[in-house]
């Protein structure tokens, strides 16, 4: 049985437009106390980011959930890692975050983690879907969920980032700039950094509602690499609107990605005997699958989402995973992508190996890649002849020293045009031809 609406991360879309509207929300909160109504009168969190419309859905989830008779906690903007890491510590059965990640504020989603703290498996996220189809049947009043509001959940979450940290560790003499995207970061990350020592240097903390993830972020890097410069920051740090991803700017200015990121860590901790494989994606860069053989560390390729990278991390035993979009996961400290603590792990390396950040990652050489993002209105057949055609006439001209890949988003609607290879101007020139002949397939199916 197909999912109709969840995908890769939850519930995603336009606000208004269904079904990220009130009524759907509202129905959807009812649909999920039910699934976890029947393991016992239930407690379920909820923690939104900082867009304007989280107020609005954060009430429907909250009447849905309590009409089914299960109780509610409401955290507040909260990171979602932190929502996942309160779930646990809560003891309770789910926890929900209000969110649409690095998407604008016009967009919001739902997406949900079990009491371990990982997402849903498919089965509870079809048993929802299931109830959907079925009319809202309130509880008895005498059974009706209870709400209540967390004040301390920000004081909660900071002390667990700074654990993760060996005792004594120490950011003195750390300048760094935190870029937190007028998101759900806004009044935790600073507080982290800040705690452990370093001279921080705020941006993207004063959320209005509909700045998320606007010209700032780890969506758009611009503002944070002048800032390092102007200031002569050692580092860096952007994270997205819901704190799951981060990417970070060395001392120069340069943009260091997920991949990066990624290798950094593991080549920290191969160091030190505590990394045992790395999970990846479809997307990786082909740079870090060479950086890791040359270390000896085992690398596999999943489907794009962090969903995947986890299972297979937990398939195989491994710490860590990650995206080059900064979703990095630190299995050992945490159930799911987490943009600050992966900060602290690179923050650590810089430390403990008394290396630049610039230093740390010259021992990964990326390939050229280029992402080209195609908007489409309806599915297109990307097994379709004219596509097929143009991948393989450059995959042709690649001459086995690079890669195509296609795909469609999992939470937009865009289809990606990847090419990776050694020449810039090639691969350049090949994303481009094959975004063309999508386009073109696209225009003539939908027409």
């Amino acid at each position: 049985m197909n999912k109709r609406f969840f995908g890769t991360d939850g519930i995603r879309g336009q606000v208004g437009e269904y079904p990220i509207t009130v009524d759907f929300v509202l129905k959807l909160g009812w649909a999920a106390g039910k699934v976890f109504q029947e393991q016992g009168h239930g407690h379920i969190l909820i923690g939104k980011d900082t867009r304007v419309s989280g107020y609005m859905f954060e009430s429907a989830l909250q009447a849905g959930i309590i009409a089914a008779g299960v109780d509610v906690s409401l955290l507040g903007p909260m990171p979602t890692p932190a929502i996942a890491y309160l779930t646990r510590t809560f003891r309770a059965q789910a926890g929900i975050v209000i969110s649409a990640s690095h998407n604008p504020f016009q967009d919001n989603g739902i997406k949900f983690f079990g009491a371990d703290g990982f997402k849903l498996p498919d089965q509870v996220e079809l048993d929802i879907e299931r109830y959907l189809d079925t009319d809202i049947a309130t509880s008895e009043s005498i059974d009706l969920g209870r709400a209540h509001r967390v004040d301390d959940a920000a004081g909660r979450y900071v002390e667990f980032c700074k654990g993760t940290l060996p005792y004594r560790f120490t950011l003195a003499g750390v300048k760094l700039v935190v870029d937190c995207a007028h998101g759900a970061t806004y009044h935790v990350a600073p507080d982290v950094l800040r705690e452990l020592g370093a001279t921080v240097i705020e941006l993207g903390v004063q959320p209005n509602g509909v700045n998320i993830n606007d010209k700032c972020g780890s969506t758009d890097l611009d503002l944070l690499r002048e800032t390092v410069r102007e200031t002569q920051a050692d580092v860096g740090i952007a994270l997205d609107g819901d704190g799951d991803r981060v990417l970070f700017v060395d001392h120069l200015g340069n943009i260091v990605d997920g991949d990066e990121l990624l290798y950094i860590i593991a080549s920290f901790r191969h160091t030190n005997g505590t990394c045992s494989g790395v999970a990846g994606t479809l997307m990786s860069n082909f740079g870090l699958e060479k950086a890791l053989a040359e270390l000896g560390v085992p690398f596999i390729r999943t489907r794009v989402g962090d969903r995947y990278v986890i299972a297979a991390m937990r398939e195989n035993s491994w710490d860590l995973g990650g995206e080059n979009s900064g979703h990095i996961v630190c299995g050992d400290l945490t159930t799911t992508g987490d943009g600050i603590v992966a900060a602290l792990q690179v923050l650590k390396a810089m430390l403990d190996s008394d290396k630049t950040l610039f230093e740390l990652k010259e021992g990964m050489h990326k390939l050229p890649q280029v992402l080209v993002n195609v908007p489409v209105k309806s599915s297109i057949d990307l097994e379709h002849d004219a596509v097929t055609s143009a991948v393989s006439k450059a995959e042709q001209r690649l001459a086995g020293s690079g890669r195509v890949l296609l795909r469609p988003s999992g939470t937009e609607p865009i289809i990606r045009v990847m090419v990776e290879g050694e020449d810039v101007a090639l691969v350049d020139e090949l994303a481009g031809d094959i975004a063309d002949v999508v386009v073109v397939t696209h225009s003539q199916s939908a027409g």
